[in-house]
């Protein structure tokens, strides 16, 4: 296998959509993928590190339950897939893990239907900052439009 698909999906949200087109984007290139879960967690210092230990061990089970069945779905169809967890910020995990692994021929955005935006902050959200930054595409799958439906008259 010489082609790489990373899904990146952000506090716990999933997209399924997302997961059939990488699904069958790696049938289809002979793809392996790796399922990177990204949680947003601040460290103010490390007084604070106790505290959160509970949080963290709780996000992850959770997690590793959630991505154990989403990965059991890509080797059932015979695709190589490998899962992670990364807690902090998650533009800095995510480049972290990128700079740990080799190249990914596309990445997929596995939250939600399009690239989120900044919110009621105007701000953008991290992921739109570091697309420019990847060495691949950065992919949003949306769904099909649904076709009008005539009315009664025959209208569209």
């Amino acid at each position: 296998m010489f082609r790489r698909i990373l899904v990146i999906f952000e506090n716990e949200g999933i997209y399924w959509q997302a997961l059939s087109y990488c699904r069958e984007l790696a049938r289809r290139m002979d793809s392996e993928v790796t399922l990177l879960m990204l949680v947003e967690m601040t460290f103010l210092d490390r007084t604070f590190l106790g505290s959160k230990r509970r949080v963290m061990r709780r996000i992850e089970m959770r997690t590793a339950e959630t991505l154990g069945n989403l990965s059991s779905e890509f080797l059932k169809e015979g695709i190589s897939v490998s899962v992670a967890l990364r807690v902090g910020d998650a533009a800095q995990e995510l480049l972290k893990f990128l700079a740990e692994k080799p190249p990914f021929q596309a990445v997929i955005w596995g939250s939600s239907e399009n690239l989120p935006d900044g919110g009621q902050s105007r701000r953008s959200h991290w992921i739109k900052k570091l697309a420019g930054a990847l060495e691949c595409p950065l992919l949003a799958v949306s769904s099909k439009p649904k076709p009008e439906q005539p009315d009664s008259e025959g209208n569209t």
